[in-house]
């Protein structure tokens, strides 16, 4: 099972044992996803609002990390003006161990084994055909020569 959860901004689908970076947040332990946008599970899609108000996908935070470092340079031409900074985003580490309607199903019953019918021998494929050769192109008649662009 799958879920298009909204966090910090963005959009992210999730599955359960995924590991994601979101905006930084100021919690520990476990939290929930909400809104979730989408779920789905082998094909079938849920996007009823009524039904999905319902589900909440729950997370463990792992730890914080820091994304990688945004230079910034202020210039203006001509006067002397100059200036430089940098930047790290912190982001919070978060595993998905929780999407509900998410059910383990059972191992489906496979039906008793049948003998295998006899197989009829293929039938025989006719020969490819060769492609046929290629004309030469035809030669343009030597009439008036024109150039584009020219006014008349």
């Amino acid at each position: 099972m799958y879920a298009v959860i909204k966090t910090g901004g963005r959009q992210a689908k999730v599955q359960e044992g995924d590991v994601l970076q979101v905006e930084r947040m100021r919690a520990s332990g476990d939290v929930s996803f909400e809104p979730v946008l989408i779920a789905g599970d082998d094909g079938s899609i849920i996007t009823d609002r009524a039904a999905l108000a319902k589900l909440t996908v729950k997370g463990k935070i792992l730890g914080e990390v820091r994304g990688k470092k945004v230079d910034v340079f202020h210039y203006r031409n001509k006067s002397g003006y100059r200036k430089s900074a940098g930047h790290r985003q912190t982001y919070t580490s978060v595993e998905i161990t929780e999407i509900p309607g998410a059910a383990k199903k059972p191992a489906a019953k496979k039906p008793a084994a049948k003998k295998p019918a006899a197989k009829k021998p293929a039938a025989k494929k006719p020969a490819a055909k060769k492609p046929a050769a290629k004309k030469p192109a035809a030669k343009k008649p030597a009439g008036e020569e024109t150039t584009k662009g020219e006014d008349e």
